[in-house]
């Protein structure tokens, strides 16, 4: 049974990080004023830090992001492509990173955002390194609203990665729920839910 879950994870940052069972985080927004804004993930008791994200605010450079693991460790970077071809593009590009034992940053996946004022505003799309997956390109997405708090990740043929909602009886957008299905990595998911968080000029942007 051990060796069964085990080829059911799908580690994209780590297999540290994934689970077998279904997991609930939740979400709190660090405000600007504190620490520089970020995020921090906890349990659903509030007690146990399991992730933390730090923002351009911390890290003093715009588009860039570090998620840390619950001891404080950095897990994964994110940076956004800049310059002029991207400023001109009609899609926001981001990279998440690991750190190998060498000291160089391997990258792992891509988010491409359409931004807002063009057509397909609405599309999210990751795609994981080729050589990652079998050596084939694996596309997740993003469908729903952020700001809302009410979307999900999905991975091909629609299976469902995590769901992101508002917290049962708070109902502010500054803290909120994010369940990561068995199998997936929690690490990539906050990556992801870092880079949405600065999209949308919250917590994480400066």
């Amino acid at each position: 049974m051990a060796a069964e879950a085990s080829e059911n994870l799908m580690p994209i940052v780590s297999k540290l990080f994934c689970s077998s069972s279904l997991t609930a985080f939740v979400v709190r927004r660090r405000p600007h004023a504190i620490n520089g804004g970020g995020l921090v993930v906890t349990d659903c008791s509030l007690q146990k830090v399991a992730f933390r994200v730090d923002g351009c605010g911390v890290l003093g450079a715009k588009g860039e992001l570090v998620v840390r693991d619950g001891d404080g460790s950095s897990v994964l970077y994110i940076n956004k492509k800049q310059g002029i071809i991207e400023a001109m593009s009609s899609c926001s590009k981001w990279n998440g990173h690991v750190m190998e034992v060498d000291g160089v940053k391997e990258k792992i996946f891509r988010l491409i955002d359409s931004k807002p004022f063009f057509a397909r505003c609405n599309a999210t799309k990751i795609y994981i390194e080729p050589k990652r997956i079998n050596n084939k390109e694996y596309c997740f997405e993003v469908i729903g609203s952020f700001p809302q708090r009410n979307c999900i990740i999905t991975a091909p043929k629609g299976i469902i990665v995590a769901q992101v909602g508002l917290k049962e009886m708070n109902g502010s957008k500054d803290l909120y729920s994010v369940v990561v299905h068995p199998g997936f990595d929690q690490a990539f998911v906050i990556g992801v839910i870092a880079i949405l968080d600065y999209l949308n000029g919250e917590s994480t942007a400066c």
